[in-house]
């Protein structure tokens, strides 16, 4: 085993070696960001096509003409509104990307009311959540309209119905759709919601309310997964939209550039490790070794940016780790034998393979960087608190001039 002297000019070369290695894995991370985001624009068309759109379904609206009204007509609320949807969500993998795709079945019941003392001419407008979305098993059953059909413009079904007074009309809708990110029931804005219950279930535990809509009065966890969610408004003044955002998926680009980006990171703790151990040990390497370790933790981002599509996501980063352990490993142990092995090998696993994992999970990675950063550092300072950091780092013309003092010789008898 050959040791190294450290000195100014070796730490010059160990940084130099640092710079140009993060280098390498920025230009790593813009490639693949570059490469997810130049097809995600076309991808997610192709995934609307194929598959459908955001969903957001209306609130039906009514009205009856009236001339005293400024507008020519009274708006009419439904009295009753009874509304069941099933989400399932069932997410799509198109390149560098998962989409979250699900399939939903919708189906209410409503009551349109007719407030006036007379028989009135209701006219009843059903919107459909979007115009490039699939619809099957669909129906549309306005209780009274006889033989006039239901005219459907714009995405907008409408229909005429008489009521009589003081009397209410059955609507009834249906249909299986499939959408994308999330589904929401828009309540138009109405100031006032009366008799209002919607049913929501879900096949999927993980939930998520969007922002400006309004949480379930009342839920229960499905046994087999998935939630049983209920609005429940007997009357409400304002009342919220209501929304569901799908479930977060792992999407294998994004993922790979951040680790990439961040990778310098755990490069400069594994170093910085290295090289504190070294001088307590005496176990110094040469910048020649920083380069090749510089490499084998390089292969760990370079192998799962470029498997990460052809493998699952999990399955490519423990293979991609487990390579980069046995690289940087076994050329350790040839270098500095099991001694430095078991301060490096520990280092590089707690650095490169756990601080990249946590960017599998939102919001962790900052922490963990926290965490990592605060340990190293406890460490470090328990290891060389005794140490004597001028002989350290004294240079070798210093150590050649100074020579130690010589000892008269004692006088012969």
């Amino acid at each position: 085993m050959h040791t190294h002297k450290l000195t100014a000019c070796s730490l010059f070369a160990v940084g130099f070696i640092f710079i140009c290695t993060a280098v390498a894995w920025f230009i790593l991370g813009g490639a693949l960001t570059h490469r997810s985001m130049d097809r995600s624009g076309t991808l997610v068309n192709e995934v609307k096509k194929t598959w459908g759109p955001e969903l957001r379904q209306s609130h039906p609206i009514a009205w009856y003409e009236s001339p005293a009204n400024a507008t020519g007509r009274s708006a009419v609320s439904p009295s009753m509104s009874r509304v069941e949807v099933n989400l399932q969500y069932e997410p799509k993998r198109k390149g560098l990307f998962w989409y979250r795709t699900y399939q939903a079945q919708f189906e209410a019941a409503y009551e349109i009311p007719n407030p006036t003392p007379i028989d009135q001419t209701v006219y009843v407008a059903f919107s459909l959540p979007s115009a490039d979305a699939s619809y099957n098993a669909f129906t549309f059953e306005l209780e009274g309209a006889g033989v006039d059909e239901p005219v459907l413009r714009d995405s907008t079904i409408t229909q005429a119905v008489v009521i009589p007074a003081n009397s209410a009309a059955p609507l009834r809708v249906a249909y299986h759709a499939r959408g994308l990110n999330r589904w929401d029931y828009d309540l138009n804005g109405a100031s006032r919601v009366q008799n209002f219950k919607l049913s929501m279930e879900t096949d999927f535990e993980s939930i998520n309310f969007p922002g400006g809509t309004a949480s379930p009065t009342d839920r229960s966890q499905v046994k087999d997964g998935g939630w049983d969610f209920v609005w429940d408004y007997p009357d409400v003044i304002g009342a919220q939209s209501i929304g569901m955002d799908m479930p977060k998926v792992l999407n294998p680009g994004p993922i790979a550039s951040r680790i990439s980006f961040f990778a310098p990171v755990s490069l400069l703790f594994f170093f910085a490790v290295l090289l504190i151990f070294g001088a307590v040990t005496g176990i110094n390497l040469h910048p020649m070794n920083y380069f090749f370790l510089s490499a084998g933790c390089f292969a760990f981002q370079l192998l799962f940016a470029y498997t990460v599509d052809l493998m699952p996501i999990h399955l490519c980063f423990f293979l991609s780790a487990a390579v980069s352990l046995g690289l940087v490993g076994g050329y350790l142990h040839a270098v500095g034998g099991r001694q430095l092995t078991r301060i490096a090998l520990p280092a590089q696993f707690a650095y490169m393979v756990l601080f990249s994992y946590s960017f599998f999970f939102d919001g962790l990675s900052g922490l963990t960087i926290a965490i990592g950063a605060v340990l190293t550092l406890a460490i470090l300072m328990r290891a060389t608190a005794k140490m004597n950091w001028s002989e350290v780092f004294v240079s070798r013309k210093h150590r050649r001039d100074v020579q130690p003092p010589v000892l008269p010789s004692a006088p012969q008898a």
